[in-house]
């Protein structure tokens, strides 16, 4: 069941790799709404407790342990069509998943009871997260090993996957502050009735942007149904011995947790401690700006002279400096926060533009040891494994936003409560700092694939193909 490359199909281009690029950013237009804003919303607008809406985002991750490795199988047990294995499900999922994501942001049910609410936002986000963005996700992620089986043309979709999610965040974490927000006796507060339209809007254009992922991508890389028996014990086996997996899934884990922790309290931090929602657009537009002439266009080109768990190390050790830097500073102006921000991003971008080909190159490594091709159940594994890092993070930021006292009334009067805000500081600096420097130490001591054995794996795989 190894995977063989398809005759007679256009070679790999820009078509695949802007298609790609139009994936992730379809994704993000629901993810990262959810993981920038649904707090905020459920917490000011809908007034659930923090706490609450953080054990739901962490609850939602064990419905995510069965679904996700479900829908890998769903992947791997597939025929492959036409128009190959992993695009097809793009295509028929895409409408549900804009519709689970504009159901989360309903503002028309503020007044319902206290139960009702909790409910919805207990429906709509598993709707949403364990099964829609499930059903997308775990496809999409999959189909990069069967789009080329170069390891370059696998590092450029990687980068073009980083610049898709990165212009979804530039929109979204740029764009919604300055729409969403208003002044309200002096305080920065979000407006429930324009979250709801806004995530309207991106629903639609998520399903834009998958549709044409579908229609620019090519599968080259024929990856046939696996058609074994199920054995679930020797597929958890071959998880829990898989080193590399293990190694890329603790550094997904503390990488979420330090970037979601970061995107995590930016509504906290900027509207609510520096009292501006213009400074929290700055610190999306100008982190994602390093991202896109900074992280994408060097990291690739780094990481193919020195090795992309080399460079990762590195690049989140700088990450975690910059904050640990912040916290002594403690700026008291609003845009030298927003620089902090956006330079310790660069060392959590380098690593993350990267991310999406060194799960390639685990799935490699897997093919070379076991002689048959997983990338679904592997990536939806890994796919878990950053839906908890999501879900780590939102309750850990929902716990202690609750430990530390915060609620819609600190929303509304900011100044009566000094203590909260400076602890609202604190969290916003440590929380990516610790996230950082774990993501650098699982990478050093557990994942395995330097620069030499991704090249021998590599090697070996096209040795096997030409037999």
């Amino acid at each position: 069941m190894a995977a063989n490359t398809k005759t007679n199909v256009k070679p790999f281009g820009m078509a695949d790799k802007i298609g790609y690029a139009l994936g992730d950013f379809g994704n993000d237009f629901t993810f990262m709404l959810s993981s920038m804003f649904m707090m905020k919303f459920y917490t000011d607008v809908m007034g659930v407790a923090p706490a609450i809406v953080g054990f739901l985002m962490m609850a939602a991750r064990f419905v995510d342990a069965v679904t996700d490795v479900t829908m890998g199988q769903i992947v791997d047990r597939s025929k492959p069509t036409r128009d190959g294995k992993f695009k097809p499900w793009i295509r028929r999922m895409c409408g549900p998943l804009g519709i689970a994501a504009f159901l989360i942001f309903q503002s028309g049910f503020a007044g319902m009871p206290m139960g009702f609410k909790i409910f919805w936002m207990f429906f709509t986000y598993l709707l949403w997260g364990s099964i829609f963005y499930t059903s997308v996700n775990i496809p999409y992620g999959s189909m990069a090993s069967a789009v080329s089986s170069d390891p370059n043309d696998r590092a450029q979709l990687s980068t073009f996957r980083t610049i898709g999610a990165t212009m979804a965040s530039l929109v979204i974490g740029t764009g919604t502050p300055m729409i969403a927000y208003e002044t309200v006796n002096g305080a920065t507060v979000l407006v429930g009735s324009r979250m709801t339209i806004i995530a309207g809007v991106f629903a639609v254009c998520g399903i834009i942007c998958h549709l044409l992922c579908f229609q620019l991508v090519t599968e080259r890389v024929e990856v046939p149904q696996n058609t074994s028996k199920l054995d679930v014990g020797k597929m958890i086996k071959s998880i829990v011995s898989n080193r590399a997996l293990l190694g890329i899934i603790a550094a997904a884990i503390m990488l979420l947790l330090g970037m979601l922790g970061m995107s995590g309290m930016a509504p906290y931090v900027f509207p609510v401690y520096y009292n501006s929602a213009s400074a929290q657009s700055m610190s999306s537009l100008a982190s994602n700006l390093c991202v896109l002439f900074i992280c994408a266009p060097f990291a690739a080109k780094i990481a193919a002279k020195v090795g992309k768990k080399e460079m990762s190390v590195v690049s989140c050790l700088f990450g975690a400096a910059v904050w640990l830097v912040c916290l002594v500073v403690r700026p008291q102006n609003a845009m030298v926060f927003v620089a902090f921000y956006a330079v310790s991003y660069i060392g959590l971008g380098m690593f993350n533009t990267v991310i999406w080909a060194m799960i390639t190159d685990v799935i490699d490594d897997a093919e070379v040891k076991n002689g048959v091709r997983e990338d679904g159940t592997i990536y939806s594994v890994y796919s878990f494994a950053r839906k908890l890092g999501q879900a780590l993070s939102s309750g850990m930021i929902g716990g202690l936003m609750t430990m530390i006292g915060y609620s819609d009334a600190v929303a509304a009067d900011p100044a009566s409560y000094p203590e909260i805000l400076e602890n609202i500081f604190n969290l916003s600096c440590v929380i990516p700092a610790i996230g950082l420097i774990a993501v650098a130490l699982a990478l050093l001591f557990i994942y395995p694939l330097t620069k030499n054995k991704v090249g021998a794996n590599v090697a070996e795989l096209a040795k096997r193909r030409k037999k």
